[in-house]
């Protein structure tokens, strides 16, 4: 298996707020990292990019019970 390392790592807009939730997404070789921005160093969720787009989707229209 190949090694994840994106280097277009971008934060949420929605990131911050009263309780510091702040996450960052990235993407390489058709897969896209989750990480928290606090905490970078314990790694990413990775998805293939097709699956984290219908994540996103869900959650944009209230799919997800968030």
């Amino acid at each position: 298996m190949s090694t994840f390392e994106p280097r277009n790592w971008r934060k949420s807009r929605h990131s911050g707020g009263e309780f510091n939730n702040c996450v960052e997404a990235g993407s390489d070789q058709g897969r896209v990292g989750i990480r928290d921005t606090t905490d970078r160093q314990a790694g990413a969720i990775t998805l293939p990019a097709p699956h984290f787009a219908a994540v996103l989707a869900a959650a944009r229209t209230g799919a997800l019970d968030l």
